[in-house]
């Protein structure tokens, strides 16, 4: 059999073919070619930033410098109340070239000329020193059997270095004077935080100090003086503890506190208001931290600079709370020459704008005996937390309920005559005040006609020195009421502590009529000005409130920008009728023209308000049992009447003992009358 030849290709046809998958190829990699010139061109020049910036990112850190100045605190004339000023502080930037030895040395030099509180050192960081100074006396301090132990990893070197620690007698550390616990002061601020933080070594570092280390300063690398800040308070003690503390690190305080601040960015090092208004407003007040950029040879370069925090206007006027502050203080003093005072220790006020909720001031004072003599001392924030037996004063909210459940007609009249319950003692007025109506009860102030009105909504019928039986829902409805003016709940202020006072738990008959008197609940003075001041807003119950605007932080001395201004927040309305308040207010003025609070609001235009006296009893020795009793005084009131502009709460527990004494002190009505009237001098 015959084989196939095969078929020869002609040249020029392979030719062809193998120049087009020449030519193939050849655009092929002037594709890719011009692929990667774009990708190039796209990173070294379009994207060039976000390369170098990504390649920083590796190498480089952001870290923020110290925290940066507050804002600004000024009271509602634009009067600069809390500002920042410039210390000059002692700094110490760490390295990785500095050995540990170096390091003891500088702290050596730094004890010789600068003076720290070193004795506050304590005995840990002292023990840490010794290690750091001493390491083979550490080591020495270690068993054969642990070091083993230690190889066997059976114990870290956590557990070694704790171990060395505790061994530390003080006979080791007999050897260290004044002059090496100052080192060891600076050795421990010089090693807290990270290596490429500023470590803070001395704050308001003298002019001797600077110049030392300035004219010295190749012997202290490292080292550097700048300006820091701290907070500058321009009337003193004036409202001082209401606008607050700012810390120094988180150093002191609670858990909770220093995880909170951390999950929201904060460093362990950075100044946190820590109470009152400074805590209240920290997410204004504080201000913007300074970053830096941190290469691997821990240069540091500021790519940001800090900003101060945002200003803010209060409420108060810082004028009128100097007068209160001044009165009260002197009204202390002397109530305390007066006879039956040997319990009275403390006076509150506050003044509120009735249809705002602004505070226009707010003081509380505190007489204690040092070395023979009376001082006064600040005692604002017990405000807030320091609950008493009202009295009379909540009349005005009790009585509503008489008309709101419809057991009460305006102008009703009744025979005011003690009550007896059977198996109590007998329950009365301060006097026989025969029969009188609505207006001439709040005038007089007379419990009796409480107490009926108690019974009537309890569903009870009353019979001289007989049992009393009544429906327990009584005390809902009267609480109802009271919560309503702010009595009994909180007030909801912007500080971010507030106490509630107690609230009874018993229902018993005696009781309710208690309650309906105010003698049986406790309030603190701030919710008693808010019920006040719900009573004079025509029964609109406003949030009290400190701060008044917001202002943009600047560079100046200049107050920025308004930013925000505090809109009055509206609690709630007192469930009545115009008329039923109208009626309260008619007998709040009685009170003031005809009854017991004549002239307790001196030179006031036309004021209403209502006094109150209770019975409150005293753990005197301190031992936790309340051993005796005493009388506590309140006042609330308003003016002008028809339209107030000012709402006034005086409450000086404890004025006098109750029983054995014929002298009364009148510190309470004093402290009220100088106040109101110097209020309307201030605000003609």
């Amino acid at each position: 059999m015959k084989r196939k030849r095969k078929k020869k290709i002609p040249s020029r046809y392979v030719k062809y073919h193998f120049e087009r998958r020449f030519l193939f190829v050849q655009m092929l990699f002037l594709g890719l070619f011009l692929l990667l010139s774009f990708y190039l061109t796209k990173i070294f020049v379009l994207e060039k930033d976000f390369y170098q910036e990504k390649l920083l990112s590796l190498t480089d850190k952001i870290v923020e410098g110290e925290s940066a100045p507050r804002g600004r605190i000024y009271d509602r004339n634009y009067k600069l109340l809390v500002d920042n000023v410039q210390v000059p502080t002692i700094y110490y930037q760490d390295s990785k070239d500095y050995s540990t030895q170096e390091k003891i040395n500088l702290a050596y030099r730094l004890g010789e000329v600068i003076e720290v509180p070193f004795e506050k050192l304590a005995l840990i960081n002292l023990k840490e020193f010794f290690l750091a100074e001493y390491p083979n006396v550490g080591k020495s301090k270690i068993t054969e059997e642990e070091w083993k132990a230690y190889e066997e990893r059976k114990l870290s070197s956590r557990d070694i270095e704790k171990l060395k620690i505790e061994r530390i007698t003080s006979d080791d550390l007999a050897i260290y004077n004044d002059s090496s616990k100052k080192a060891a002061y600076f050795y421990y601020y010089m090693n807290k935080g990270y290596i490429y933080q500023k470590k803070t070594l001395k704050t308001n570092a003298s002019v001797e100090e600077i110049a030392y280390l300035a004219e010295h300063s190749t012997m202290f690398e490292g080292i550097s003086v700048e300006q820091n800040w701290e907070r500058v308070y321009y009337y003193g003690d004036t409202f001082r503890s209401i606008l607050g503390t700012v810390s120094s690190s988180f150093q002191g305080l609670p858990s909770e506190e220093v995880a909170m601040y951390l999950e929201k960015g904060y460093a362990l090092n950075d100044r946190v208001g820590t109470s009152y208004l400074e805590k209240q407003y920290e997410s204004l007040l504080k201000g913007t931290k300074a970053k830096y950029r941190v290469t691997n040879s821990d240069e540091m370069t500021l790519i940001e600079e800090a900003k101060r925090g945002k200003d803010i206007v209060l409420t108060i006027d810082i004028e009128l709370q100097q007068e209160v502050d001044r009165i009260l203080s002197e009204q202390l003093i002397r109530a305390k020459s007066e006879p039956n005072t040997g319990y009275f220790n403390r006076s509150f006020v506050v003044i509120q704008e009735p249809n705002t909720g602004e505070i226009l001031a707010m003081s509380g004072k505190q007489v204690i005996k040092e070395m023979d003599t009376w001082v006064v001392r600040d005692y604002t924030p017990g405000i807030l937390t320091s609950p008493m037996t009202p009295g009379s004063v909540v009349k005005g909210a009790t009585m509503l309920v008489g008309y709101n459940t419809g057991v009460l007609q305006i102008g009703e009249v009744m025979q005011d005559e003690c009550i007896k319950i059977a198996g109590t003692p007998k329950k009365c007025s301060h006097a026989n005040l025969g029969r009188i109506n609505d207006i001439m009860a709040l005038a007089q102030s007379s419990n009796v006609y409480q107490f009926k009105i108690a019974m009537r909504v309890a569903g009870a019928t009353y019979r001289y020195n007989q049992p009393l039986y009544i429906n327990p829902v009584a005390f809902s409805i009267y609480r109802k009421t009271l919560g309503e003016f702010g009595l009994g709940v909180k007030t909801g202020i912007d500080l971010p502590v507030e106490s509630l006072g107690y609230i009874g738990t018993k229902t018993d008959p005696g009781l309710l009529l208690d309650l309906s008197m105010g003698q049986y609940d406790t309030y603190t003075p701030i919710q008693l000005s808010q019920y006040i001041t719900t009573l004079a807003s025509n029964g609109v119950r406003y949030q009290p409130h400190l701060l008044k605007e917001v202002h943009s932080s600047t560079s100046s001395n200049e107050l920025g920008a308004l930013e925000q201004t505090f809109v009055p927040v509206v609690l709630n309305t007192v469930t009545t009728e115009e008329r039923f308040l109208n009626r309260i207010k008619e007998g709040f003025r009685a009170v003031m023209t005809v009854g017991l609070g004549k002239g307790v609001m001196g030179t006031s235009p036309n004021p209403a308000g209502k006094t109150g006296t209770s019975e409150s009893f005293l753990d005197t020795d301190g031992d936790g049992v309340i051993d005796s009793a005493s009388v506590s005084n309140a006042f609330v009131g308003f003016a002008p009447y028809d339209h107030p502009r000012m709402t006034i709460t005086v409450t000086s527990p404890d004025v006098e003992k109750p029983s054995g004494y014929t002298y009364h002190s009148y510190v309470n009505r004093r402290i009220a009358r100088e106040i109101s009237s110097r209020f309307f001098e201030l605000y003609p």
